[in-house]
């Protein structure tokens, strides 16, 4: 109904006991306590009775009662005394002590790279006092910019500061939650950060105002877990009336359980509701949400995926070629399925991770492209596209920036210092070695030369720069082009086919 409930569990010896705070309610309340032969007893008034009914056992709340504070012993012995009072749990639900109070100090390795992009390293705390491994795995900023969340994915939360700051020599890593089952994408809106795992999106929150969470509250947790390794929940993006937005992996080669393997998924606002808008991913390695309302979702090549994809995704009943998922249809032929704005070839990227949208006037006439993030190769990808008569069609272009040590999986601009902070992880398939890396790049405001622009025309292509070609450099002879097919079937991807 509508009583409010505050619950504790808690092991004595093998006894099981529930603590309840129940608060005023309307109607009798019932609660079932465990299977049909189990003892069990209350402490509590003795209008609160435990009885076996319908194959359980069950506790009979009178609405007179209430409010009242109680405590169930589930498993007691025939004969039995054990003391036990019911707790007030109110004194919970204003946050402890911190556990974390003291951040670990690294060193941030400041670039002076000549060309259009320097970068910086930041180190991150491999070394710490909770032995965790540093992979990070998501990266936002809180409302002032002056620090970063950083989620990684063994189940820690950070917040980073000196990261602001061009002229600081290093960071600190404040360790605010843990626990968390594989987050792989956080979002701040205003301070409430939400975090987006395996088996739930959690909203963090910190009680008392000490900068650690006390209350990991389940926001949403529709989507359902099974035993196979390859459903990651990835990504995490939220629109300006503070929906949330994420894709949820199909198993590896196997048919699906629920209805979110293989999906881009919608949640409501108030977390009480997921929307599935579009199906047929494989391992969509996260989300970008356009300014159209659109998203480009990245998946990466398999059985029914020829190659890697990057997919402009239109809310709907869309289907995105992966057999595996949910919703997939019958018809397994190409025309069944939504092509994809690119089919990234693995020798140029072995795994796309997130796109993202350049917001900075530090980056000239790069502002308002499309990046896409490399977990394969730890670069950095523009992605010039067009609306060609309702298709959307695109190609990538890495930015001259070698790669980076680790897989870079999300990116976010810094609202201040308009720069681009990329955080990423070594744990899957990659040509990276690095465990986890945290980095920082900024346009130096020199010439890039990167096609911004792409237009195909019956007689060739036409492709638009960021900055003015050397006269030289545009000659027929200075350009090769290839062109190859692929074949989409049951097979794990596709070798090339008419190449030349």
């Amino acid at each position: 109904g509508e009583a409010e409930i505050l619950e504790h569990h808690a092991l004595l010896g093998d006894i099981f006991v529930r603590h309840l705070n129940i608060g005023k309610s309307k109607r009798d309340l019932t609660l079932r306590l465990s299977d049909s032969g189990t003892v069990a007893a209350v402490k509590g008034p003795i209008s609160v009775t435990v009885q076996e009914s319908s194959g359980f056992v069950m506790a009979t709340i009178p609405a007179a009662q209430t409010p009242v504070n109680l405590a169930f012993l589930i498993g007691v012995k025939a004969g039995g005394k054990i003391e036990v009072e019911p707790l007030d749990l109110k004194q919970f639900t204003t946050g402890g002590p911190a556990q974390y109070p003291d951040p670990v100090a690294t060193v941030t390795l400041r670039g002076q790279q000549e060309g259009a992009f320097q970068w910086d390293s930041f180190s991150i705390p491999v070394i710490n006092p909770w032995k965790s491994r540093m992979r990070p795995g998501g990266i936002d900023f809180t409302p002032d910019g002056t620090a970063a969340i950083v989620v990684c994915w063994d189940g820690d939360v950070y917040r980073v500061t000196g990261i602001a700051d061009e002229e600081a020599v290093g960071t600190e890593w404040r360790r605010i939650a843990t626990g968390m089952f594989q987050p792989l994408g956080v979002k701040l809106m205003g301070d409430d950060i939400f975090v987006s795992c395996r088996d739930q999106i959690v909203r963090l929150v910190d009680l008392n105002g000490d900068g650690e969470t006390d209350f990991y509250e389940n926001f949403n947790s529709d989507h359902q877990v099974s035993e196979h390794f390859h459903e990651f929940a990835m990504g995490l993006q939220a629109d300006e009336t503070g929906n949330l937005y994420y894709a949820k992996s199909a198993r590896h080669a196997r048919p699906q359980l629920v209805a979110h393997h293989g999906t881009l998924l919608k949640v409501s606002a108030d977390g009480s509701k997921t929307t599935i808008l579009a199906n047929g991913f494989r391992a969509a390695n996260g989300v970008c949400r356009n300014p159209d309302g659109s998203f480009f979702v990245t998946d990466q090549e398999g059985h029914w995926n020829p190659m890697n994809r990057i997919n402009r995704v239109v809310p709907g009943n869309n289907f995105y070629g992966n057999m595996w998922s949910y919703g997939a249809p019958s018809d397994t032929s190409d025309s069944a399925m939504e092509p994809p704005l690119c089919w990234v070839d693995k020798q140029f990227d072995r795994s796309p991770a997130e796109l993202l949208w350049i917001d900075s006037k530090n980056w000239g006439p790069l502002n308002g492209k499309l990046l896409n993030l490399s977990y394969g190769f730890g670069r950095l990808e523009i992605v010039p596209h067009e609306n060609l008569n309702g298709v959307w069609q695109g190609g990538l272009c890495r930015l001259p920036i070698p790669d980076f040590a680790t897989g870079t999986m999300r990116g976010r601009f810094h609202p201040g210092n308009g720069h681009l902070y990329i955080c990423g992880l070594s744990v899957w398939a990659t040509s990276t070695q690095t465990p986890g890396g945290f980095y920082r790049i900024r346009a130096s405001g020199k010439p890039a030369h990167l096609p911004t622009g792409l237009r195909a025309l019956k007689q060739g292509m036409e492709i638009t720069f960021s900055d003015p070609l050397a006269q030289a450099s545009v000659k027929a002879d200075k350009f090769t082009v290839r062109t190859w097919a692929l074949k989409r079937t049951a097979n794990y991807g596709s070798r090339h086919h008419d190449e030349r």
